[in-house]
């Protein structure tokens, strides 16, 4: 029996399946909390994960994402759903521990997909030092997976999107492009390898190259691209980030199959919600605004530090690059040049 390829059973992939975010604002602003003196990050800071105070100088870090496969390899998409999950957790400053599954199973397909899945998942989630330890699974007519994931860390060290000073370095640790990259490829223009290549990569090591240097805000870049992300950790700082243009690094080929118009759908819906939170320089080729509108599955960790640290943080991972820094509140919360 030929096997079903798994993109052709989804509409969305990836993080580009996620809720558009003026929509999902508009669910959540305004929403009752339940107070907690010991919830250090909640969800409305819009930060990567929920921080909470073990009371003896540790806190827990909890959170989940789950999304359609981009890939038709179970096991690949495996490895990158575990990938983008545990991501959180490093975006944080956490150490990852533990974590649940979430799968939702088509009924057209062999069950042994769903074991190539989570065969994938949990090589991935063992490199990281993660236990899967459970999950929930649900019949649905299209395949989703992730990871609910917990880690922990210092309560003195852990890193949050709403920390970033001016005068910080803006650094990213992945190139952009996975977005228009895998939708270029499920077209069968071209193989993406790359692309794959990146998403399956955990941020361990992206993480770990910051120890010991002053961290002083940090997210990762994924559903709600460069822009989206930028902006909820100026919002959250009170500062504009400065993102120079010209100094982010892209997926090879991502700016052709971006001017050829492989564009996901939450391109448009990510500018639809940031246009009047964002300044983009008119002089700006329209290949390269779509690529930083675009979302991103399994992205880098944005980081903000001083100049200094980040100019040793590129000696110790020279993959990453600076894009920009952080200035005093201007009009725009993110500009850029």
């Amino acid at each position: 029996m030929e096997e079903v390829r798994l993109t052709q059973l989804v509409r969305s992939s990836g993080c580009n399946a996620k809720l558009p975010p003026g929509e999902l604002h508009k669910a959540l602003d305004g929403l009752p909390s339940l107070h907690s003196d010991m919830l250090i990050e909640g969800f409305e800071s819009s930060d990567d994960a929920l921080v909470y105070d073990l009371g003896d100088g540790r806190v827990l870090i909890e959170t989940v994402d789950f999304f359609p496969p981009m890939v038709d390899d179970p096991e690949i998409f495996g490895e990158i759903a575990a990938a983008n999950a545990i991501s959180d957790i490093y975006a944080m400053g956490g150490n990852p521990s533990i974590a649940m599954s979430l799968m939702c199973f088509p009924s057209c397909l062999d069950i042994s997909v769903m074991r190539r899945i989570m065969t994938g998942a949990i090589a991935k989630a063992g490199e990281a030092g993660v236990v899967i330890a459970g999950g929930h699974t649900l019949s649905d007519r299209e395949p989703k997976f992730g990871l609910a994931v917990t880690g922990f860390a210092d309560k003195e060290r852990i890193w949050t999107n709403g920390g970033v000073r001016p005068g910080d370095a803006a650094v990213l640790t992945k190139k952009l492009g996975t977005g228009v990259m895998m939708t270029a490829h499920k077209a069968g223009e071209c193989d993406a390898s790359e692309a794959i290549a990146q998403m399956r990569t955990l941020n361990r090591e992206a993480k770990e190259a910051a120890e010991g240097l002053c961290v002083h805000g940090a997210t990762d870049v994924t559903g709600f691209s460069l822009m989206g992300h930028s902006y909820e950790a100026a919002s959250a700082s009170g500062v504009t980030i400065m993102i120079e243009a010209e100094r982010v690094v892209f997926l090879p080929g991502a700016e052709k199959f971006s001017r050829l118009g492989f564009l996901p759908e939450g391109r448009y819906t990510n500018e639809d919600y940031l246009s009047e939170k964002v300044s983009i320089s008119e002089g700006l080729p329209l290949p390269l605004r779509d690529l930083l509108f675009s979302p991103e599955t399994s992205g880098g960790l944005l980081l903000f530090m001083p100049p200094e640290d980040a100019d040793e943080y590129l000696r110790r991972f020279p993959s990453a690059f600076i894009i920009g820094h952080a200035e005093d509140r201007r009009e725009h919360p993110v500009i850029v040049i």
